[in-house]
């Protein structure tokens, strides 16, 4: 796309690059068993706070920490008010046993393809 004052962009970050890096985490098949008919992706920052969970830990994985983001972000769909984003509050137990409340929004937005795509992030990541 060519802008008439900046000119064609010196470089473009896709959706496919963010997850190729790892920047991105696609979790699109949970998320269809969660009920979300479009592909979904969390920064690789919910991952590690929300999610990551050692396999020698007892008590919780992986699969169920996911769980807990995508249900909550579903349920959180239904009060949406704004069709862009919405947030909504997730209380997490991480591996010390201490309990962590976090805000994560889920936000719609055009994918590489100008389709639809929902990423799940903190507030604050863009």
């Amino acid at each position: 796309m060519n802008d008439p004052i900046f000119g064609e962009p010196i470089y473009a970050y896709c959706r496919a690059q963010a997850i190729a890096d790892g920047v991105l985490i696609d979790v699109t098949d949970a998320a269809r068993e969660a009920g979300f008919r479009l592909p979904v992706a969390v920064t690789a920052g919910v991952w590690a706070t929300c999610v990551a969970w050692e396999a020698d830990e007892a008590g919780q994985d992986e699969r169920g920490r996911l769980w807990d983001v995508l249900w909550l972000a579903r349920l959180a769909t239904r009060k949406a008010k704004d069709l862009g984003e919405v947030d909504y509050s997730l209380r997490v137990e991480q591996a010390s046993g201490r309990v962590e409340h976090f805000t994560l929004r889920l936000a719609i937005g055009p994918g590489d393809d100008g389709e639809p795509v929902l990423t799940i992030l903190y507030p604050g990541e863009d």
